[in-house]
């Protein structure tokens, strides 16, 4: 019976970062291996990154000696992985232990007998560990490794105690594909320059200019760029992604490569990705030939594929192959040329997952009639199912019912709670407010007993999270009485405070972005309505001049998809221009809303091209134009050829010793101010139209030539950032880590709350992004803080100040981050003091 066609998505380093269970549990006990101990609190099992049972973490028995690979955590995933990233945590254990790794080196194997080191495309072998005992240190590998068994080995340049707790991220390799076989790489000579198309990542052998029993270039996961000469990959050579052979070497005309799988597979297509820069005399292959082997004997007759040859388009592109459902457990094809030069980044395989049921019956005695045996064994075995799925369907309506009501008492107490410690002295230093759930026009003195009570007692997770006009009225702050408040939530006008700043509630604000899953933009109830009337100004786009390059993220309702664009400048306003020649591609953004959304989800998506069409701000993505006139809807937006900050940021260093040392790329702190800068120009853009964007971070700011910044809002999107945020049950998904106090308790969103997420983004950018802020603190515990905020007794926690940053930058820092709304500074104030701070 055929359960389903899958395959490895071709191109998926950007989404193939899932955690793989060492924290989750997924991962058994049993998977978990060492080559030593301290001692039985401190086995393999103990290291789970984020976890503090047993003694912390994993210790081997021994300390770590320079040049020592002895000691070893060994995972086994049960099965064939693609892992892009890898986390490491030292020993904590509350405080107690401060042991961990600086350094470590990572082997892998498939078959669990030949074992592989790791290297990084520059050929390194030491990974950078942790710093302390406490935070956990995230490493992109680059290449990935295709794996099942995967071995972290502590290193360290002088003899010291470690401990380590790990996590694995990618997903499931469904290729199944163990190793391919295929001529070494040649090299070009282009305008007197050498270009090497060698498989720089394989990891088997190179023997008589052939590699053999590995993985390489072709099944990284990275496409290449239609330019052989450029590079996804930072300080690499030219023809880097590709790997490349010129037809002198082969007098019978074709490249033969043989792969090899785990087991018997059903395979549907294979997708090659391909060159075909035919200026340079490159082209796609003419045609394939494909041998099979399904057990030990080749089949006599092989499959035959012709593409159609392409001399219009010089665009690199996905050949697939048909390959008719045949079983193999080896394929070997052979590659036609087409032209002088045959150039392939990456091949995968679609296959068919079939599951062979055998029914087993007892033998029949002598004189027993068979068939009424079967039946009958059929009948009672019918029956006894019949019967368990009853009573499982009346346990799980008892356990719904259950906990629907226990979940009302919950609420209705935690409400109780609310109301009886909002009873209690909510103090500022100049001003005591109180408030009495039987008497509100009635005041207390509070104790000292009283306003020390704990977080969970402010905060409930209950229905007046997203109604907050009862809370709301309850704070002081507020100089509009309690009365005018309701009436603010209710109605679609702004209120004042006493410096004119309007404050929406949550019922007043017009919410867009549910394509992904985010809010890109709270717009004002009359902003929009003022916007209501009028026409769109972006032109329709045909959607034949876009090509995709990779999916950035996804939603409950859409996708956003990097593309290139074809004569986009045809289609753009006179005020606008890109960075390149008139006939080159345009490298955007997509956002596709799904062909099942509801009829909600298209009328937000629609207030967002309206919305989105009406911000022009150099440090604001703009929406370049539209694909509205049938299905899927689509709107498409700039995209900046550095990716996002976040990650920028992390593939760089500061400039010193250690940048040197380490020959990494390095941004000067002047870049790391103007990049600061822009951000704060862009959204004091935002806050002249009363925009909130409620998720303001590096991961949501792209970064193109010359350290230039434009807001975007893809973050919430992309799986690569799903750690960054927190899911409240049955609410929505924040990012609480960015978040002023008041969005978390109150659910109140204003322009304040995004100078609050302004100044964490500043601390990432000053910290190169190493980690996420706040990483000493768990989320239950940064929820926590936000209720020491919300106290205000002097127990709150701020961020650190950074290195690299001055006492002037840190000052603007912690004014984002005050406890009273109308202390904070605006926008236009922080863009004025970020610019004396240059000077």
């Amino acid at each position: 019976d055929t359960i389903s066609s899958i395959s490895q998505l071709p191109c998926v380093v950007g989404v193939c970062r899932y955690p793989l269970g060492m924290s989750g549990g997924q991962i058994q006990d049993e998977d978990i291996s060492a080559s030593s101990q301290w001692s039985e609190s401190t086995a393999a099992r103990y290291g789970r990154l984020d976890f503090e049972e047993g003694d912390g973490a994993w210790c081997p028995e021994r300390t770590v000696e320079p040049d020592s690979l002895k000691e070893f955590l060994q995972i086994d995933l049960r099965s064939l992985h693609f892992i892009t990233l890898v986390g490491t945590q030292g020993r904590h254990a509350g405080g107690i232990g401060n042991e961990f790794a600086q350094m470590y080196k990572i082997k892998y194997s498939r078959d669990g007998s030949r074992w592989i080191s790791w290297r990084n495309r520059q050929g390194e072998q030491v990974i950078e560990g942790n710093r302390n005992a406490y935070d956990i240190m995230l490493k992109d590998l680059e290449p990935p490794i295709i794996a099942r068994f995967v071995r972290f080995m502590p290193v360290s340049d002088h003899s010291m105690n470690v401990c380590m707790r790990v996590e694995l991220y990618g997903c499931e390799w469904l290729d199944g594909l163990v190793s391919y076989n295929a001529p070494a790489g040649e090299q070009m000579s282009l305008e007197g320059q050498p270009v090497h198309f060698n498989d720089s990542v394989y990891d088997g052998a190179v023997i008589y200019r052939w590699v053999c029993i590995g993985l390489g270039q072709l099944t990284d996961g990275m496409c290449g760029l239609d330019d052989f000469t450029h590079s996804h990959v930072y300080n690499v050579w030219p023809g880097y992604d590709y790997v490349g052979w010129t037809n002198e070497s082969f007098p019978n005309g074709y490249v033969e490569i043989m792969f090899e799988f785990d087991r018997t597979r059903n395979f549907t297509t294979m997708k090659v990705h391909c060159n075909n820069m035919f200026t340079r005399h490159i082209k796609a292959f003419r045609q394939v030939v494909c041998y099979f082997r399904s057990e030990a004997d080749w089949e006599a007759t092989p499959l035959s594929f012709s593409p159609v040859v392409d001399d219009v388009n010089p665009s690199a592109r996905f050949i697939t192959v048909s390959l008719a459902n045949h079983m193999a457990s080896a394929m070997k094809c052979h590659f036609y040329f087409a032209d002088t030069w045959m150039m392939f980044s990456e091949i995968t395989f679609q296959l068919i997952l079939s599951s062979n049921r055998m029914v087993s019956s007892p033998i029949p005695s002598p004189g027993d009639d068979p068939t009424h045996k079967i039946d009958d064994s059929n009948t009672r075995i019918l029956i006894g199912c019949l019967v368990a799925i009853i009573f499982i369907l009346v346990a799980i309506i008892v356990i719904i019912l259950w906990r629907q009501v226990w979940q009302k008492m919950l609420e209705k107490a935690s409400r109780r709670m609310l109301d009886d410690e909002l009873t209690a002295s909510l103090s500022l230093q100049s001003e005591t407010f109180a408030y009495s759930h039987n008497n509100p026009s009635s005041s207390s003195a509070p104790s000292e007993q009283e306003s020390s009570s704990t977080y969970e007692r402010i905060f409930p997770l209950g229905p007046d999270y997203q109604e907050p006009s009862r809370l709301i009225r309850k704070l002081p702050e507020f100089s509009h009485s309690s009365e005018e408040a309701v009436t603010a939530s209710k109605a679609p006008t702004a209120t004042f405070a006493q410096d004119g700043v309007p404050h929406y509630a949550e019922a007043d604000i017009v919410n867009l972005q549910g394509v992904t899953g985010g809010n890109t933009y709270a717009v004002p109830a009359l902003t929009m309505d003022l916007l209501s009337g009028k026409d769109v100004a972006v032109e329709e786009f045909p959607r034949k001049l876009l090509t995709f390059k990779e999916k950035l993220g996804e939603g409950q309702f859409g996708e956003v998809h990097l593309c290139e664009a074809e004569g986009m400048q045809e289609f753009m306003d006179e005020d606008f221009s890109f960075d390149i020649s008139d006939n080159q591609p345009v490298l955007v953004a997509v956002k596709m809303l799904r062909a099942d959304a509801n009829k909600n989800a298209r009328n937000d998506f629609l207030k967002e091209i309206k919305i989105m069409s009406r911000l022009k701000d150099p440090n604001i993505i703009r929406l370049l134009a539209v694909c509205i006139c049938s299905d899927p809807l689509c709107m498409i937006t700039e995209y900046m050829e550095n990716g996002d900050l976040n990650q920028f940021l992390s593939r760089h260093e500061p400039e010193g010793q250690l940048a040197l040392i380490s020959n990494a790329p390095t941004v000067s702190y002047s870049n790391l101010c103007y990049m600061a800068t822009q951000i704060a120009s862009g959204m004091r853009y935002l806050s002249s139209l009363n925009f909130v964007h409620r998720d303001l971070a590096t991961r949501n700011c792209l970064v193109g030539k010359n350290y230039t910044i434009k807001i975007a809002d893809f973050g919430m999107s992309r799986n690569l950032y799903s750690g960054d945020y927190y899911r409240i049950q049955g609410r929505a998904v924040l990012p609480i880590r960015w978040m002023s106090w008041e969005s978390i308790l109150l659910g109140k969103f204003t322009t304040a709350s995004d100078v609050w997420a302004f100044g964490v983004t500043l601390w990432e950018t000053l910290t190169f992004c190493n980690e996420q802020p706040y990483s000493q603190l768990t989320d239950e515990q940064v929820i926590e803080n936000t209720g020491e905020f919300f106290r205000d007794q002097k127990r709150q926690v701020y961020l650190p100040q950074p290195v690299l940053c001055p006492d002037s930058v840190y000052k603007i820092m912690l004014n984002c981050w005050r406890r009273n709304t109308k202390e904070r500074p605006s926008f236009q104030e922080i863009h004025r003091a970020l610019l004396e701070s240059q000077t």
